[in-house]
This record gives structure tokens, sequence and C-alpha cells, in this order.
């Protein structure tokens, strides 16, 4: 272990921990990522020291956290290179994102006979909100295959683009195989179809550059929990154009103009989808994740990153019985695997008493189960604080496993 990953990894205590006696290997990140901890002080320096509700107060603690809570908003725009921070709207993560844009989209755009498409790979928070608009709205659901690698088939997504279609919602990175959707591409076609598109950035925001702009993505979220920041924070990015010709997802404080009996006018964005006090703490700590990212670079932990999923792919294959569920050729810090007829959750909890955390079950991904003809994987999700030293114990272990059920 080099001395970059060594200073890395003292920035997270938490992996110091015994499990079971066993060193702690945390490879469960596509679920939940470790939090530094700058990020953790952050949080206890926010309610310590400017703790006060904003926007409405003219005190001086509530001056200071309003000041702290827009800086937030300004240094997610820079991550994201959009263009102005009231297209930044702060959610509680990437859930609540999509669910505001279905519901607000098609309050303004939807009717009946109307379609919105998604792929095969989508996470249950991308699949579920459309299901509810298009029972709402008497709409269809279409759906983007793909070919056995993992990879989704273009030329059917082209056949796909007809009038009908209102928005395209696609995942930038799959939460299970790993595949890293060519969503600029996907954009591009759409956009010369008339179609918008949102992308669920919450696998693609932690492991390498985005921009927003450089995509044209229409919409785009992301979730502070997966890019080391904390947990009940999110963003949604829209298009100015876009939000402003939708109506509020939820009605109350903040996001109001004038409130009267007879009428109430809405605040400007992006106020006017931040219904009651935000969670002003966690939009600073969330700030201080990407500063913590940014300063490593997003670059250099793409390449360690990618490095690291090569590494495994090579020596976990060399393991009698192993099956890797998606194999796209280009991926991201996700590996979804069976072990010989091992099922998943007698894997994952073998796993654990040695001390590693992965992730077992459909993922939040049923309807990719059913194409993929299985109840589920192991999934091992990597982070810039894994190693190379735990990836071979992860070999060892999973050679152990095997030889339990021979």
């Amino acid at each position: 272990m080099d001395n970059f990953i060594k200073d890395i990894r003292s920035e997270f205590p938490i992996l110091s921990h015994k499990i079971y006696g066993k060193d702690l290997i945390y490879l469960d990140n596509g679920a939940t990522t470790q939090k530094p901890r700058r990020v953790v002080e952050k949080i206890v320096s926010g309610y310590y020291n400017t703790n006060a509700n904003i926007h409405r107060g003219v005190h001086y603690l509530s001056q200071r956290a309003t000041d702290a809570h827009e800086a937030a908003r300004e240094r997610v725009r820079k991550f994201l290179n959009a263009e102005s921070a009231s297209e930044i709207v702060f959610t509680r993560g990437s859930t609540e994102s999509i669910n505001l844009v279905a519901f607000s989209f098609g309050e303004a755009f939807c009717k009946e006979g109307d379609e919105i498409v998604v792929s095969v790979m989508e996470h249950h928070s991308n699949i579920v909100p459309w299901q509810m608009l298009c029972e709402r709205k008497k709409m269809s659901l279409k759906v983007i295959p793909m070919n056995d690698q993992g990879e989704l088939l273009l030329e059917d997504y082209k056949a796909m683009l007809g009038p009908k279609v209102k928005l395209i919602a696609v995942t930038h990175v799959s939460n299970v195989l790993g595949t890293i959707n060519p969503v600029k591409k996907m954009i591009e076609l759409a956009h010369a179809a008339g179609i918008p598109v949102l992308v669920d950035g919450a696998q693609s925001a932690p492991h390498f550059r985005v921009d927003v702009r450089d995509l044209d993505a229409d919409f785009y979220v992301f979730s502070g929990h997966k890019i080391y920041g904390p947990t009940g924070i999110g963003i949604l990015y829209g298009k100015t154009s876009y939000l402003n010709q939708l109506p509020p997802y939820q009605g109350g404080g903040e996001m109001i103009d004038q409130v009267h009996f007879e009428k109430t006018t809405y605040n400007v964005l992006p106020y006017k989808f931040e219904a009651g006090t935000p969670d002003f703490i966690g939009s600073t700590a969330l700030a201080e994740a990407l500063d913590f990212v940014d300063e490593i670079g997003m670059e250099r932990i793409a390449i360690y990153e990618k490095e690291l999923l090569n590494y495994a792919i090579d020596r976990l294959s060399r393991i009698e019985g192993m099956r890797f569920i998606g194999t796209a050729s280009d991926k991201s810090a996700v590996l979804s695997f069976l072990l010989g007829d091992i099922h998943p959750f007698d894997v994952g909890t073998l796993l654990d008493h040695l001390g590693i955390a992965v992730r077992t079950g459909h993922h939040c991904a049923q309807p990719l189960m059913d194409r993929l003809q299985i109840v589920g994987t192991v999934r091992a999700s990597f982070a810039l604080y894994n190693t190379i030293e735990e990836v071979d114990v992860l070999v060892k272990a999973l050679e152990r496993v095997k030889s339990m059920f021979q």
C-alpha cells in the first residue's frame, strides 16, 4: 500500500475497525461510502457554531448559516459545471430528485397516451416514480433492452424515440453491472427528436468527472452519501428552461413568494422546489465532501479505481466457478458475481464473518435480475480508499467459502 492510499485511509476512522476479530474490508461503496473525518467535523461544527434557520432570519447566526448553505449550492454548481447556482436544487437524495421530476414534469408536460423511456438496468428509484406517473396519467413505460454483456442496445433505443415519448430517464452507471452507459450519445439522439433526458448519476458522480453542460443533460441527480458526504442530502440539477416550467413538487415555507387565501405565488428558482427548512447542515457537509474528492482529483480517482477493478477482475476470474454479471467494455468500480451454485446470501454472510462487507441480493434492480434470469448477485463495489491488498484478501476468502461448500 503506497503512502497516497495510506494518507487517504487515515481520514476514515471506521476503516481501522475490527469485525469478528478481522480487519474491516468495506466493499459496499455502491450502497454508501464511508465519511472522512473532515466531513463529520463539518457537521459537528455546523451544529455547534452556526445552527440557525436560514433565509428568513435577520440575526447573525441565521445570516452565517444562510451564507454557508448558499456557498454549498455554488460548490455543487462548480462540481457539475452547471451554468447557474439556481439550477441546483437540494433534495434528500437521488430518489427524491427523481420523484420531484417525475411529478412536476408529469404535471407540466404529460397526458394520456404519452410514453416515458427507461432502461432495463435501472435502479428501482428510476423505475417506480415513472410507473406512478404512468398510472396517474394513463401513459406507457417503455424499456431499452441490453445485450448479455450488460450494454444497452442503441439501435433499439433510437427506434423508440417516437413522438409520444416525453422524457428519457437513464442511469449513467449501473449499480449492478458497473456499465458506463453512453449517455452523451443517448442525449444527443434524444435531443434530435426533441426529447429531454434525465440522468441518474448516483453511481457516476463519485467515480469520475461529470460535466452536465458537456453532456447536455436536461436533468441530473446524485446523492451525497455515495460521494463521502452525509445521508439525507442530494442534488437535482435541471436546466433553467425546464425548471421554470415545472410546478412545485411540495408546498410550504421557503417555496412561497406570497400566501393569501385567495391565491399563493411561488418563489424564484431554485427555492420553488425547496419547501420547508432545508438540510443546511448537510449541504455544507456535502460541499466539504466535494472539496475532499476534488483535492484528490476526480481524474486520479477514476484512474486508481479502474486499476483496482481490473486487478479484481483478473484475480477473481481465476477462481473456479466464478461468473461475472456484467462484462461491458466500459465499466466503473462495481463488480457483481456468482460463485458456482452458492446462494449470494450465503456468500455474503460468510464473507462478513471474515471481515468483508459486500452487498448481496437484487440491489434494487429486480427487472434487471428478471432479464438475467437470476435471483441476485454478490456485489463488491470499490472506492478510493480500497486497496490491492484488500482484493487479495477477498480472493482468499472466496476460495475458502467455495471449499466449505464442496
